[in-house]
């Protein structure tokens, strides 16, 4: 590989790739992975012709590599589509997503409170199953689109159910014969008007419909976004290492606009008017993405994710009688892009889960359906590909369930810490007074803070050390991020301790309602704590979940990120109902109540800090357990045949011009003139080319040759040149 100089130019790239006509003539050349400067958004087509052996010109290609297509089902053309341009857009529409859903989610308890007069630990359920349910239909959105209507249709679906959720929504909270009378004031107390069963119902309504929207976003919006990358390009692979972290940065911003200037609107001008702004954004959002429609990458759907895991576990239990032979005996798809196989790579055969291998015993059954000219019946027979992918599923399920503990404790930013805030003073200066529900925005400053240090500086220091691409694996960042979600629930824990002492010193044990002489400002190293644990562990889980899940199962591997946030919430509304039911039996008074002043809400942090101790070490267990996702290619294959493998692994070879005509002359099978793009100022074979201000394609020189007809075998094989 050509090392290049702190004045050289990047080497414009060239594939390569033959495309025999049906009589086995090359009529057609494709180019991708074109000539680009590193901080450009697209690639520049080479310049020069292609021609035949007969002087006719052939049909150059610039599409992408990956099996993407438009929105017409037609290849995608590289410069035209996809990398930043088109995931601004998407982005766009998940911090939309984001804005909406803090905007009420941040401020939900005291509504539900204040406004449809529930208790506190009532409230706190009511939220944290509705939280829930929002991060549990991705499931549903991922299995929508992986099946059916593949990532765009499936946005574009649910962002219009998420518009007419919010419409709802700010309906519920507008028209007064949809919300109960105001409390009052009368000499035996304050006397709160129970919500009829239509008032409750009607927004309950708005609320989930709202959550069933989510599910076709969230599970989807990351991974349509992670579709505008080639992974076949060296370019757009490299931009796709820091994309989730940025990705995370723009949906913070999203979170920061919430639960910072909505929150206030809603607590000093009205709700309709907070929750009405959030719906204008919403509506925004949705049509700035359609809008981009053209720009996008598609990948087809692959058929239905549980389709493909039945088929594995039903053709291994019909053979459960067999002995798992050789691995060149078990069957195998012969073209991964055939019609009859899903657009995805093929994957090697690893160990663990022998059963399952027993799905690809062929038997006589190959042989059988040949002869008849059918396929073979999936339900009977599956490919070493689909084996591996179940394979892959259930190797995350140890992770995934060591994170929901961490998911739990989240679940308290929206709930606990709210009440919390809510007894404290939140002065700042004579005239202004923070909503306690905006305190959520010191996490995502934390986080808006910390992830591009995290990947401008953290990750090239720590891939010196570990060298690690990343810095740090997947998993060394989820189990950092266990860590410091130990130390924050912790630290909340101490935090109260202090307030309910506060509260002894100055007499305050039974006005809830009075604020303590004790700043807001205490909650602070709880809520940034939060934050950092964020940068390490939910970025981490996405990562993890996203690239490990199989090709054809993106949306599904999304969606397993965000399940962890919904079962954590449910695990953190079962534990509340079991320690106030459990709790409010003994003499010493429940410790979750309305009155937090005689509460024990600190004994909750703590049973949740040994939970959160001990998930730790379970997970350390499952982590080194784990075995990481390995890709098989075809061409690796190819390369290896021909013995051109010169980086294994790779997707790319930097070869001399020289070398290039050589390989080349044995793997074409018809005779073509390549115009190769060199610098103006040229150099010699195998030296890096001094910038000469321009990493365009400058000058041409043709090579012709002729070479023999080349085995069907080879049609698929490419090559990559560097000039």
């Amino acid at each position: 590989m050509i090392e290049k100089e702190e004045d050289a130019v990047i080497a414009p790239v060239v594939v390569v790739t033959p495309v025999p006509s049906e009589g086995g003539e090359i009529k057609e050349i494709q180019l991708t992975s074109l000539a680009t400067d590193e901080g450009s958004d697209k690639g520049s087509a080479t310049t020069g012709t292609l021609v035949d052996s007969d002087g006719e010109e052939l049909r150059v290609k610039d599409v992408v590599e990956n099996g993407a297509v438009d929105l017409h089902g037609n290849p995608a053309i590289k410069s035209k589509s996809g990398n930043w341009s088109a995931c601004w857009l998407i982005f766009g529409c998940e911090v939309c997503e984001r804005v909406a859903f803090y905007a009420i989610s941040s401020n939900l308890l005291k509504y539900l409170t204040s406004e449809l007069h529930e208790d506190i630990a009532q409230s706190a359920k009511n939220v944290m199953n509705w939280a829930g349910t929002t991060f549990l239909t991705p499931l549903l959105g991922a299995f929508v689109a992986d099946a059916f209507l593949g990532r765009y249709w499936t946005l574009t679906a649910f962002c219009c159910s998420y518009v007419l959720a919010m419409v709802c929504v700010t309906l519920a909270v507008s028209v007064p014969s949809l919300k109960p009378p105001n409390c009052l004031s009368t000499p035996s107390g304050r006397v709160c008007p129970k919500a009829s069963g239509l008032q409750v119902g009607f927004f309950y309504f708005a609320l989930y419909l709202m959550a069933f929207g989510a599910g076709g976003i969230k599970s989807n919006v990351s991974a349509f976004a992670g579709d505008q990358f080639d992974e076949n390009d060296p370019v757009e692979s490299k931009r796709k290492l820091s994309f989730l972290n940025w990705w995370f940065v723009s949906i913070s911003f999203g979170t920061m606009l919430s639960v910072s200037i909505l929150v206030y609107v809603q607590d000093n001008v009205g709700w309709a008017w907070g929750y009405g702004a959030a719906t204008s954004v919403t509506c925004i959002a949705t049509t700035l993405f359609l809008l981009g429609s053209a720009k996008y990458r598609h990948q087809l759907p692959a058929g239905s994710p549980l389709t493909r895991i039945a088929q594995v576990l039903v053709a291994a239990t019909r053979k459960w009688k067999l002995q798992v032979p050789d691995l060149e005996l078990l069957y195998e798809l012969e073209d991964p892009e055939g019609p009859h196989s899903p657009r995805h790579r093929k994957l090697p055969h690893s160990s663990g889960f022998v059963f399952l291998d027993k799905a690809a015993i062929s038997k006589e059954e190959i042989a059988l359906y040949k002869s008849r000219g059918r396929e073979p019946n999936p339900w009977r027979l599956c490919p070493v590909t689909q084996v591996e992918e179940v394979k892959l599923l259930i190797r995350t399920l140890p992770i995934w369930m060591t994170n929901l503990m961490f998911s739990a404790v989240f679940a308290q930013v929206g709930t606990m810490f709210l009440s919390q805030g809510r007894t404290l003073d939140r002065r700042m200066g004579p005239h202004f007074m923070i909503p306690a529900a905006s305190f959520p925005l010191f996490i995502t400053l934390t986080i808006c803070i910390l992830l591009p240090l995290y990947d401008t500086y953290f990750v090239p220091f720590v891939r010196k050390l570990t060298g690690e691409e990343r810095g740090l694996t997947s998993l060394q960042r989820i189990g950092i991020g266990q860590v410091i979600s130990t130390i924050a629930i912790a630290s909340a824990a101490l935090v109260e301790m202090r307030r309910l002492r506060v509260a002894r010193q100055h007499g305050l044990l039974d006005e809830p309602h009075t604020p303590l002489p004790m700043t807001i400002f205490w909650l602070l190293p709880q809520y940034m704590l939060i934050g950092t644990c964020e940068v390490f562990i939910s970025v981490g889980m996405l990562e993890f979940f996203y690239n490990q899940a199989p090709d054809s199962m993106r949306s599904v591997g999304a969606a397993l990120y965000l399940s962890t946030v919904a079962v954590g919430s449910f695990i953190s509304s079962l534990l509340l109902s079991v320690v106030v039911k459990v709790t409010s039996r003994g003499s010493g008074g429940s410790w979750i109540g309305n009155n937090l002043n005689r509460a024990h809400l600190h004994r909750f942090y703590l049973l949740l800090t040994c939970l959160s101790t001990a998930n730790f070490f379970l997970f350390l267990t499952c982590a080194r357990w784990y075995q990481y996702k390995a890709v098989y290619r075809e061409e690796d294959q190819e390369r290896e045949s021909s013995g051109l493998d010169d980086r294994l692994g790779g997707s790319m070879m930097t070869i001399s011009e020289t070398e290039f005509q050589h390989r080349l002359q044995h793997q074409c099978c018809a005779a073509v003139s390549v115009s190769v793009p060199v610098s103006a100022a040229g150099s010699k074979e195998g030296t890096p080319r001094k910038n000469t201000g321009s990493s365009s394609t400058r000058g041409a020189r043709a090579m012709s040759f002729t070479c023999p007809p080349r085995p069907r075998a080879m049609e698929s094989s490419f090559l990559s040149i560097s000039c």
